[in-house]
């Protein structure tokens, strides 16, 4: 036997229809990455991170609906801004212990922190052939200003005067420093020639597997403690997608290769 529906019976099954089906769509959409909602992540970086960091926002963008707002600067002062109460959402760190004293004291997301990179420390000069390959300029003393960044708020900065130390020649650079308040302005004094030589990170000046000008010495990583660079999501970070979304890029081999070319090293 037949069954005829009524007209607006029928219409009405069809709106539920439709109902449902919109429904449907927009939950695929949403469970997908390039559809989800976009946010704003503002994140702070590491000085030394700065040049890498520009090509692994530009692909964090185009994968994902998100925009970054990037600050550069120390790591000591960037803990001060954040126990402030600085509107960051993520931070990488020049270290593993700012972070990790983040965490500890409630401004930070715990469980989220891990070492996004590991830093190399470079003796550096804009002048050809003024850097030895082996650092012998330091024990020679042939210059008048020797930059670094500043120890108490730049982890490059302890890593070069724990470098000196282990080298016998803390006591007689010491008067020759120009302290940069991060790496950054540490690059830039010797970039311009407003010291002579300096500590800089590796990644300031290196480009497709070697130092791209100047002259250089890549000091030997058992000359100061690891550089180990931790990212973390800040307490204001916690229910931001976007935050969320760059970490896990961070981790993955995109974002870890453009490390890498730069002359990170990346943790096991």
């Amino acid at each position: 036997m037949s069954l005829t529906l009524p007209a607006a019976a029928f219409r009405l099954n069809t709106l539920h229809a439709q109902a449902l089906a919109g429904a449907l769509l927009v939950l695929a959409q949403s469970a997908m990455p390039g559809w989800a909602q976009a946010e704003q992540v503002n994140i702070a970086v590491a000085a030394n991170f700065s040049a890498p960091m520009k090509a692994i926002v530009a692909q964090f963008e185009k994968d994902t609906n998100h925009k970054a707002t990037v600050t550069t600067g120390a790591t000591g002062k960037f803990y001060a801004q954040i126990k402030s109460g600085a509107p960051f959402d993520v931070f990488l760190s020049a270290d593993d212990e700012t972070p990790a004293r983040l965490e500890k004291e409630g401004n930070a997301v715990a469980g989220s922190r891990f070492t996004y990179a590991i830093g190399r420390l470079v003796l550096w000069s804009a002048t050809p052939g003024f850097v030895d390959a082996q650092g012998q300029v330091l024990k020679l003393g042939n210059f008048t200003n020797i930059a670094l960044a500043a120890p108490k708020v730049a982890p490059y900065g302890q890593a070069a005067v724990e470098t000196m130390t282990r080298l016998g020649l803390l006591a007689a650079l010491r008067p020759k420093f120009v302290q940069g308040e991060s790496i950054g302005q540490t690059y830039s004094f010797v970039a311009t020639g407003n010291a002579a030589l300096g500590f800089v990170a590796l990644s300031q000046v290196f480009e497709d597997s070697r130092i791209k000008r100047g002259s250089g010495w890549i000091v030997p990583s058992n000359l100061h403690s690891p550089l180990r660079q931790d990212a973390v999501v800040l307490a204001r970070g916690k229910d931001n997608q976007g935050a969320a979304d760059f970490m896990r890029l961070l981790k993955t081999d995109k974002a870890q290769s453009v490390a890498r070319s730069f002359g990170y090293e990346i943790a096991h």
